[in-house]
C-alpha cells in the first residue's frame, strides 16, 4: 500500500493542477483527500448535485471540505435536462458522465481526474467512454490501485468513515433499465433506503423500481435473520410512502443482488 501511495502522489505531482470529480463514495473521496494533501490549492474538488445523488453524499463532501480545507465547488451538470439520459437506456451512465465531464472540463483548472479504480475495468462502465472522449485521467488505474487498496489508504490516514463506506452507485441505478427517470421517484428511493438503514443494519440495502413492483433488497443473511413482524411493518410503512408519491406498485422484500435493476443489452 505504501508503494502504491508513493506512486499515486508522484502521478499527481506530475499533473501539477487538477480538478477532482467527487461523487461522495470512498474512491473519489480518498482521491480528493490525497490530491489536496499532495497539491494543496492546486487541487480543486467539484461535486455535481443532482436528484440522482443522495443528499447524504453531498453533505459528506461538504463536511470534509470544511474539515480539511478543500476548495469545493458544487455544480449542476445537467443530466436531468438530457432526454436520452432520462430514457434510461443500457448505456445511461455514458450520458450522465458526458454531462459531468463537459461541466468539469469547462472550469479549465488543470487535468480532470476521477476515482475510477482497477476493479472498475472488469465491469460494464459506459461512463469510461465519456471519460476517454474528454481526456479524463484515472490516477488509481494508472498505478494499479484497486478498491481494497483505496480502503487501506483511507484507513492509513484515519478516514475510517470513508474506508468503511459500502459501495453505492447513484440512485438512478435503482431504476430498472428502460423506465423513464423521474426526480420525485429518485427522492422516494433515497427516502426509503434511508428509512430502512435506520431500522436494519446491513452493508447492502437497495430500493429497486421495476415496471410491476418495488423491490427492497437487503443482504440475504440479514434479511433472513430479521423478524417477519419487523419486515411486515417496514413493508406497510414503505407502501404508504410509495402511494404518497403517486405510485400504485406493490412492495416486496428480497435478498440483495448486485445490479439487478440493470437488464443489459439484448
Amino acid at each position: 500500500m505504501q508503494n502504491k501511495l508513493i506512486q499515486l502522489q508522484s502521478v499527481l505531482r506530475q499533473l501539477k493542477r487538477v480538478t477532482v470529480a467527487v461523487s461522495g463514495g470512498v474512491d473519489s473521496m480518498t482521491l480528493a483527500f490525497i490530491a489536496h494533501k499532495t497539491l494543496a490549492d492546486k487541487a480543486i474538488m467539484i461535486h455535481a448535485v443532482s436528484p440522482a445523488v443522495p443528499p447524504a453524499d453531498t453533505q459528506r463532501i461538504q463536511d470534509y471540505a470544511q474539515k480539511y480545507g478543500w476548495e469545493l465547488k458544487c455544480v449542476q451538470s445537467g443530466e436531468m435536462e438530457d432526454s436520452t439520459y432520462r430514457e434510461n437506456p443500457v448505456n445511461r451512465c455514458y450520458f450522465c458522465k458526458k454531462c459531468l465531464y463537459n461541466t468539469l472540463t469547462a472550469f479549465n483548472h488543470g487535468q480532470v481526474i476521477s476515482g475510477t479504480n482497477l476493479d472498475d475495468l472488469s465491469d460494464y462502465r459506459p461512463g469510461l467512454i465519456a471519460a476517454k472522449e474528454n481526456d479524463i485521467r484515472h490516477p488509481f488505474v494508472e498505478v494499479n490501485i484497486d478498491k481494497q487498496t483505496i480502503r487501506a489508504i483511507a484507513s492509513h490516514y484515519g478516514l475510517q468513515d470513508i474506508a468503511t463506506l459500502p459501495a453505492s452507485p447513484c440512485l438512478a441505478s435503482r431504476i430498472e433499465t428502460g423506465i423513464f427517470i423521474i426526480p420525485s421517484q429518485l427522492d422516494l428511493i433515497n427516502r426509503v433506503e434511508t428509512k430502512i438503514r435506520r431500522e436494519i443494519v446491513a452493508e447492502n440495502i437497495r430500493c429497486r423500481l421495476q415496471s410491476q413492483k418495488i423491490v427492497i433488497e437487503v443482504d440475504e443473511m440479514i434479511l433472513n435473520a430479521s423478524p417477519q413482524k419487523e419486515i411486515d411493518k417496514l413493508k406497510f410503512e414503505i407502501e404508504l410512502m410509495v402511494i404518497a408519491t403517486g405510485l400504485t406498485l406493490p412492495v416486496h422484500f428480497s435478498a440483495y443482488q448486485r445490479g439487478s435493476a440493470f437488464l443489459g443489452a439484448e
